[in-house]
């Protein structure tokens, strides 16, 4: 996205929610749905409209690990490596995702679909080994179930 558009919309989204330190949790997240990540000319933006400083921005938006600070994928993919996960198998399930999409943990393919990542506990053991896309959830995965499941989302 054009840096310009970008700044636009910041400037829209800060609007929206009130040009005060309260609304920063807010602001980021609205700019992350709508650029698709947290750029640097983003976060400069945000702190010069709501008038805080840049590392105040910059420590907010990297505690929290739902803010990216690189492009992110239109489908976000969760598999998660709890105990429960662990001992049931996800290890194989994670090595067939990384297989078809050529993606390691932390990165996003190249096309843009697909980021995946690694969480601790998506809050499910009993349908586990687990993954979530999005806010889908697929539970009791096998490895000969992933390439129809990431298919869905082409």
């Amino acid at each position: 996205m054009a840096v310009n558009i970008e700044l636009n919309k910041v400037d829209q989204i800060v609007e929206q929610h009130g040009a005060e330190k309260k609304s920063l949790i807010g602001v980021l997240h609205d700019v992350q749905r709508e650029c698709g990540f947290l750029s640097r000319e983003a976060i400069e933006r945000i702190a010069e409209k709501l008038e805080i400083p840049l590392t105040h921005v910059l420590r907010v938006a990297s505690f929290y690990a739902a803010f990216s600070f690189e492009p992110r994928g239109r489908h976000i993919i969760s598999a998660c490596l709890g105990t429960t996960c662990h001992v049931r198998g996800v290890g194989r399930v994670l090595d067939k995702i990384q297989g078809n999409l050529g993606v390691r943990p932390g990165e996003t393919t190249a096309d843009q679909r697909f980021t995946l990542e690694i969480v601790r506990c998506l809050g499910c053991c009993s349908l586990a080994p687990v993954m979530r896309i999005d806010e889908k959830t697929y539970g009791r995965l096998k490895r000969d179930k992933v390439e129809g499941i990431l298919k869905r989302f082409e």
